[in-house]
């Protein structure tokens, strides 16, 4: 009994870290739904809410390709309530383009501002603010006593925060996770129009209590599929695409 016991001690000291680092039962059911292959990556499979997320993006098209992914972590967070700020140096993101993500724009509030600075005490303040349900902010530099206090204000708050970063220099964040995404070629599908549905490359560099990977994934439908490609190189549709291509044709 005493070897059970301290088995069950352990696994519920455990379960109570991953809680207070964001990995909590999902209340987004739908968020965690839509990750497909990568949620495999945390912990029971939870995407940690109420914790910072740190993104790479060295080039601006590596930018807009973190913008979209993010836009579609944000849909499900936001599909029943609250709102989220944007926060960057300079206006990037077309507001309408949000909607092919399942986003309303004016539940989105973006705000410019010049410094830099300015960019991260904004993040700071929106951060501790509940009534929110995420922070995204753009920025170059990201100090580790900065992304501690970052991490610190969602502990409290519970709001989820998205840091897309063009580093000058990589350094260590206290952020529970690091990416990197980058733009894929989109493939038309079979008998539908238009140039296909967003891909990318998306690598997990870091996740606190979770695995890192690469997965090349699709935005279609309202969340995240695998791509698979043959040996040609030409993706092969799956089965959520091959459903999604019949519903479309049967109106």
């Amino acid at each position: 009994m005493i070897p059970q016991k301290r088995a069950d001690i352990v696994a519920e000291l455990q379960s109570d870290i991953l809680r207070i680092q964001g990995f909590k039962p999902a209340s987004f059911k739908q968020l965690c739904a839509g990750l497909g292959p990568i949620k495999s990556a945390f912990p029971n499979d939870i995407f940690p809410l109420g914790a910072v997320h740190e993104f790479l993006a060295e080039h601006s098209e590596d930018s807009a390709a973190t913008s979209g992914f993010i836009a579609g972590l944000l849909a499900p967070l936001m599909s029943h309530r609250g709102c989220a700020l944007w926060i960057s140096s300079s206006p990037k993101i077309f507001p309408p383009a949000l909607k092919s993500f399942g986003l309303e724009p004016d539940r989105i509030i973006f705000i410019h501002l010049r410094k830099e600075q300015d960019v991260l005490w904004a993040m700071d303040e929106a951060l501790k603010c509940g009534a929110l349900t995420a922070v995204v902010a753009e920025m170059e530099e990201l100090s580790f006593t900065n992304s501690r206090r970052l991490q610190l204000a969602v502990e409290h708050s519970q709001v989820t925060g998205f840091v897309i970063r063009k580093p000058r220099k990589l350094n260590t964040t206290a952020c529970v996770s690091r990416w990197k995404i980058t733009s894929l070629p989109s493939h038309a599908l079979e008998g539908l129009p238009g140039i296909g549905f967003p891909q990318w490359k998306v690598e997990l560099l870091r996740v606190r209590n979770g695995t890192i990977g690469v997965w090349d994934v699709r935005w279609m439908d309202g969340k995240f599929i695998s791509v698979v490609s043959s040996r040609s190189g030409q993706s092969i549709p799956s089965p959520q695409e091959e459903q999604f291509i019949q519903r479309v044709k049967a109106g």
